[in-house]
């Protein structure tokens, strides 16, 4: 423990499962979930919440993991790109699958920020337009590709959900 550092007992629930550990209260939920839970799908960029590469879902919504401190996410339920697929692990989440068949990415950075993005989207409007793509995904930034990949992955990601639900 750090001199001068306080801590808390930290619980919550992470990909579905509860966690309970004891963590500065000021660390920042990315470390934690990189270095200490190492779930290291949620990455580190910007730092400044502008990149949208450490976006994880906090109560079912999409935020920046590098702007919040452990003990404002206390007790709450977070998912992260690796508590997306269903829990066999050769399976990939429809959203996951999609971007893989559209190359709707390329070094990969900032892919699991924009796959949790488009699932929330999705949960919202099952056939978004290309704006309400555009919009959902305006806090991602990608550095490689074009966004026109992207943009595909969710629209054939949307259909695969529509088919599935008729």
């Amino acid at each position: 423990m750090r001199e001068g550092t306080t801590y808390m007992n930290w619980n919550g629930t992470i990909n579905g499962k509860q966690v309970e550990m004891e963590v500065p209260a000021t660390e920042r939920m990315v470390t934690i979930l990189r270095d200490r839970l190492l779930l290291t799908g949620t990455k580190i960029s910007c730092e400044i919440g502008r990149c949208g590469a450490c976006m994880i879902l906090l109560g079912g919504e999409p935020v920046n993991s590098c702007l919040l401190m452990a003990y404002q996410c206390a007790g709450q339920e977070i998912q992260t790109i690796e508590g997306l697929a269903p829990s066999n692990e050769t399976d990939l989440h429809p959203v996951q699958q999609a971007f893989i068949d559209e190359g709707g990415f390329q070094c990969g950075y900032c892919t699991p920020g924009m796959i949790l993005c488009t699932t929330k989207l999705l949960e919202q409007h099952p056939n978004p337009s290309t704006e309400q793509i555009e919009k959902a995904l305006c806090g991602n930034l990608c550095r490689c590709t074009g966004y026109s990949g992207i943009i595909r992955a969710v629209q054939q990601a949307a259909a695969a959900s529509r088919a599935e639900h008729e």
